[in-house]
C-alpha cells in the first residue's frame, strides 16, 4: 500500500475528495490536509485520514511529513502563494519526492520531480474538441466512459517481466508502451518492465479490474495468464493411480490459489468403472467443471480451444503425458504455465525453490515465484550452486533480494560450490519453478551430456514443478 499525501482547498477540493472516495480501491493510504469542513464526505473510508490546518505553516505540516514515508503527493490549492509555500515546505523534508501540482498560473518551479496539472489547458482542450475539423484527444475518445487507460507498471507487479504475448487480454488490449519517455513498438515478444507505462483499451469495468491486478504486488497467479486451473487427463496413456494422484494435487492447488474455477478435461475414456472412480474423487470439489471428450481430436487441438473457452491460467499435466514429446511439442506455443505433477506429495510442501541458471530467464519468472510462495504459504528457497564459484549471478541475487523487500517475504539463499543437480537432489518436499523451454519438449539423444540444469531438473520426476513461459531469445528485445 502506498502512502499518499494530498493537500487541498478551494473550489476543486470537495469534488476531488468525492472522486477519490468513489474510485478508492484500498491500494493507497491517503493523508489529506484541508481547511474547510465542507469537503468532508459522509462516509470516510478506512484508508483516508483527514487533518484540518493551514499547510503553509511548516511547523504544522512537519508533523504530517514526519508521520509516514510518502511515495506520492498531490497539491491542489486556490492561490499561487499558498501553492509555492507548500511546495517549499515539502521540499524541506523530501528532496526527491515526485508529486503533482494543480497549476492555474503557469508555474515553472525548475524541479524535475514536480508534475503540473494545468487546469486552463485541460479545459481549453475539452472545449476545442467541439469545433469542426479538430483532432480529438484521448481523454474524450469513444463513448467517453473511460475506454482508454494509462497504467504505470510498479516494481513487484506480477505483470512485470512478462512478455505481452503471455498475458491473457480478454475484453481489453495493450496498444502502446512507453519506456524512458519513448514509444515502443508493441509485439508479442516485448517484455514489460517496471516503470513502463502501458496504454490499454477495452470495456471500462474490465480496465478497472486490469488496473487493480497490475497495481497489486502479490497473490494474483495464475493471472495474468488466465483465471482458471485446468487438469488434462488422457485415460489411454495414464493409469488410474496417476490420475487419482493428479486429482489430489490439483485439489490442493485449487484450494490455495486465487483461480476462479477448476476444470477437469477427460479424454479417451477407457472403462466405465475407471471413469466412475475418477468422478467419485472429483465429488464435492467447489467451483469445479468436468468435461469428457470422446472424439480423440488430440491434445493440442483440445487445449487450443479450451484455452479461450475456460481462460486457462495453469495447465496441469503428468509425466506420462509429458513424455509423449511429439504429441505435446506444440503445447509450448500456448504460452501457458504448466504444473508438472511429481511423485512427492504436494500437501507436504515446505519450499518453493529455484535453482538459478540463465539470468535473463529467471528474472522473467521472479515476480511469480513470490506470488506462488505467498499463496501456498511456504518460503522461497534460492539455490545459487556453482561448481567453480565465479559469482556471475550477483546481479540476479540482488534482484531477488529487492523483490523480497517489495513482497515482504524473506528468502532462503543457499550458495555453494558444488554440482547443481546433486545439490538439488538433496532437497525434499519442494515445488520447483523453472522457465519453460522448447528444448524440454524435444527428444534429446545425448541428454546425459547436457550441462543445462533446467533440462536436467525437468527430467527429474521426483519434484512437483511449475514451468513458466519465458522469452528465450531475449537479445532481440533488448533495445525494446
Amino acid at each position: 500500500m502506498k502512502n499518499v499525501l494530498v493537500i487541498l482547498d478551494g473550489k476543486i477540493a470537495k469534488h476531488l475528495v468525492k472522486k477519490m472516495v468513489d474510485l478508492n480501491n484500498n491500494l493507497n493510504q491517503y493523508d489529506i490536509v484541508y481547511t474547510d469542513e465542507k469537503i468532508l464526505p459522509k462516509d470516510i473510508p478506512s484508508n483516508f485520514t483527514f487533518y484540518k490546518f493551514d499547510p503553509t505553516s511548516f511547523s504544522k505540516l512537519k508533523f504530517i511529513l514526519n508521520k509516514s514515508l510518502y511515495q506520492d503527493a498531490l497539491i491542489a490549492l486556490d492561490t499561487k502563494e499558498d501553492t509555492l509555500a507548500v511546495v517549499y515546505n515539502i521540499r524541506v523534508k523530501y528532496k526527491d519526492l515526485n508529486f503533482t501540482v494543480y497549476d492555474q498560473w503557469g508555474l515553472d518551479l525548475k524541479d524535475k520531480n514536480v508534475q503540473y496539472y494545468r487546469g486552463n489547458d485541460i479545459i481549453s482542450n475539452g472545449l476545442i474538441e467541439q469545433l469542426p475539423n479538430i483532432p480529438v484527444f484521448a481523454q474524450n475518445i469513444g463513448l467517453r466512459q473511460g475506454e482508454i487507460m494509462e497504467i504505470k507498471i510498479p516494481f513487484g507487479s506480477t505483470y512485470a517481466y512478462r512478455y505481452i504475448g503471455s498475458i491473457g487480454q480478454k475484453d481489453w488490449k495493450i496498444v502502446a508502451l512507453y519506456r524512458n519517455e519513448k514509444l515502443i513498438n508493441i509485439k508479442p515478444s516485448l517484455i514489460i518492465k517496471p516503470n513502463d507505462v502501458i496504454i490499454i483499451i477495452g470495456k471500462p469495468d474490465v480496465l478497472i479490474q486490469v488496473y487493480n491486478a497490475i497495481s497489486k504486488s502479490s497473490t494474483q497467479f495464475p493471472m495474468p495468464f488466465g483465471k482458471n486451473i485446468y487438469l488434462y487427463v488422457d485415460m489411454f496413456v495414464q493409469d488410474e493411480d496417476e490420475i487419482i494422484s493428479a486429482i489430489e494435487d490439483v485439489k490442493i492447488l485449487h484450494q490455495r490459489m486465487k483461480n476462479n474455477l477448476l476444470v477437469v478435461k477427460i479424454t479417451r475414456p477407457t472403462t466405465v468403472e475407471s471413469l466412475n472412480k475418477i468422478k467419485f474423487n472429483l465429488n464435492q470439489i467447489p467451483d469445479m467443471k468436468l468435461e469428457i471428450d470422446y472424439h480423440n481430436i488430440g491434445i493440442h487441438a483440445i487445449l487450443k480451444e479450451d484455452k479461450v473457452r475456460f481462460d486457462i491460467g495453469l495447465l496441469v499435466l503428468t509425466k506420462n503425458i509429458l513424455k509423449h514429446k511429439e504429441a505435446i511439442k506444440n503445447v509450448i506455443l500456448l504460452k501457458l504455465p504448466i504444473f508438472k505433477v511429481g511423485s512427492e506429495n504436494i500437501s507436504s510442501l515446505k519450499h518453493t525453490l529455484v535453482l538459478l541458471n540463465d539470468e535473463k530467464l529467471y528474472e522473467q519468472i521472479s515476480p511469480t515465484l513470490f506470488d506462488i510462495s505467498s499463496q501456498l504459504k511456504i518460503k522461497l528457497k534460492v539455490l545459487d550452486i556453482d561448481p567453480i564459484g565465479d559469482k556471475t549471478r550477483e546481479g540476479l541475487i540482488a534482484h531477488f533480494n529487492n523483490l523480497s523487500k517489495i513482497f515482504v517475504q524473506n528468502i532462503i539463499l543457499v550458495q555453494e560450490e558444488a554440482n547443481p543437480i546433486k545439490r538439488l537432489n538433496k532437497e525434499h518436499n519442494i515445488l520447483q519453478v523453472l522457465p519453460l523451454k522448447e528444448s524440454m519438449f524435444q527428444k534429446r539423444l545425448l541428454q546425459f551430456f547436457t550441462i543445462d540444469s533446467d533440462l536436467l531438473s525437468y527430467d527429474n520426476n521426483k519434484f512437483n514443478q511449475i514451468l513458466m513461459p519465458v522469452i528465450e531469445d531475449i537479445e532481440s528485445t533488448k533495445t525494446t
